[in-house]
């Protein structure tokens, strides 16, 4: 029974595109380990901007210092 939490930054995703990443996920366990996707469960965090760091720096303003 793999859970798998796919974590990403609060950004306009489209239920559209949530849905591909589940499915691609759930396929990519169906695939490698075999598992059932009847009982592989994927959730979506998403995440403020604001919380989410890369090296020590909001990525927001990573971003910002990235562009120059």
């Amino acid at each position: 029974m793999p859970y798998v939490n796919v974590k990403i930054t609060r950004e306009g995703a489209t239920a559209a595109q949530k849905a591909e990443i589940i499915s691609g996920v759930t396929d990519l366990l169906v695939r490698v380990l075999d598992k059932d996707p009847a009982t592989t469960f994927v959730l979506i965090d998403e995440v403020a901007l604001e919380d989410w760091g890369v090296g020590g720096v909001p990525t927001g303003e990573r971003r910002r210092r990235a562009k120059g």
